[in-house]
Formats: C-alpha cells, structure tokens, sequence
C-alpha cells in the first residue's frame, strides 16, 4: 500500500497547477493566433491600393484637398511614369517620393493598371467645349503659334480626356493643381524623360497665361464617363519621351 507523504501530496498540486496553467496559456494562444489571422490585412491590390485612399480618395477619384489629384481612370502608362518618376526624383513631392523609394517596377504597374482600371462617373458636359472669348481657353483650343505653344487639345485630345498610354486627361482638375504642375514643369522641379516636351511648352508660357488656362480647364465639366482615347487615335504634334 502506497504510503502518501507530505512531499508527494505538495508535488501532485504542483502537476494539477501547471496543467491548469498549460491548458490556459495553450487557449489563450490559440485565441491569439485566430486573432492575428482574422485581422491580417489581405494580400491583394485592393488592400495595398487603401494606403492611396486617404490623399487620392478610397477609388482614386480625388480627396477632399483640391491639390490631390484623381488618379482614377487616367492611362495606366501615364500613372506608371509618375510613379517611376516620382521615385526616381524626376518629380518632387517629398511624402510621395519618400513612399516609393524602394518600390519595384512591377509593384508599380500593379497600382497604374488598378487605378486605370477605376471608373469614376463625372457630371455630363452641359455645351460642347469652346475658347468663348477668354485667353486661356484660346490657348487650351489653339495654341500660339507666334510663341511655338500648340493647342492642349493636340496631345490631349479634343474632350481633354487624354490617350492611351500615357497622355493623361486635364478635365476634372483643381485649378491650383493644374497651376502648379506647370509651374513645375516650367523651373524644372517635375521632368519626363527625353524630350520632355512639356518643360519645352511650360517654359513659353507666362504667369498669366498659366492662370488664365488653369482657370479654364478648371471650370469645364468632365464627360461621362472621363476615359482616355485609344492608342493611336490622334497623332501628337511634338515629341514626348514619355509617349512611344
């Protein structure tokens, strides 16, 4: 007959406690690891496209702030040579460059087809576009030819919607937006690759006839929906690095 001693009793208690203990740390991770797996963000384009949402708007369409642009829609090789350019300094902007400095190509073109791919509904155009009278929408529809600046419509085509791939659309726009892409493309602070023709238009235009054509591209109403041309559709007058 097994003799219980003191010793034994206090051991067995021991060995009850740290099955209970054992039993409990083994639910609570359990609990912990179906935790972590249910709020593990997906690994998807749609999850990684969220970290754009809070400048660009959860689809792309614009934030609230008129100097973050719509990305939506634009060609997806035109949003491909911001991001690489944007990266590689070409075009300065220190929170986006900062984001994608260690960003891949193929990362790259992931996020310019899926905002591409996006379609945002615009308020449908009242009139057929016209220069009525002011300075700005006469440069927009016909260029200066005394000062070599061609019309937008030329490269950016008639709707000023832009064409594939990598011409973008100017409508839908805040005039400071515009104002301040040319601006940069005039002293240098945004490039394109070579010929970067438009740093060469950029640079014929003055202050005023930068206001004036802001405010007028600014003020017209997008189609709908805003797409680009096809590949192809219009040839444009000047050669662009950026557009094969």
């Amino acid at each position: 007959m097994r003799t219980i001693t003191p010793e034994y009793r206090s051991e067995s208690r021991r060995s009850r406690v740290r099955k209970k203990i054992f039993i409990v740390v083994s639910t609570f991770l359990c609990v912990f690891a179906r935790a972590a797996e249910l709020t593990t963000a997906p690994d998807s384009i749609e999850a990684r496209a969220q970290g754009c949402s809070t400048c660009h708007g959860p689809h792309g369409e614009g934030g609230k702030d008129p100097y973050f642009p719509r990305i939506a829609g634009k060609p997806a090789g035109y949003l491909f040579n911001q991001l690489q350019n944007f990266r590689d300094g070409r075009r300065s902007y220190p929170p986006m460059n900062y984001l994608l400095a260690y960003l891949h190509d193929d990362y790259l073109m992931e996020f310019a087809n899926y905002f591409a791919a996006q379609t945002i509904v615009e308020q449908p155009a009242g009139t057929t576009m016209t220069a009525s009278g002011s300075a700005g929408g006469h440069l927009v529809m016909h260029g200066d030819a005394t000062r070599g600046i061609p019309a937008c419509i030329l490269c950016h085509g008639p709707r000023l919607t832009g064409i594939q791939p990598g011409i973008p659309g100017l409508v839908g726009l805040n005039a400071r937006y515009i104002a301040a892409q040319l601006v940069s493309w005039r002293v240098g602070t945004r490039h394109a690759a070579i010929p970067d023709c438009m740093h060469s238009v950029a640079s014929r235009l003055t202050e005023a006839d930068i206001d004036q054509v802001s405010a007028w591209l600014a003020a017209q109403p997008p189609p709908s929906p805003v797409e680009p041309a096809a590949a192809g559709t219009w040839k444009t007058p000047i050669a662009c690095g950026s557009e094969p």
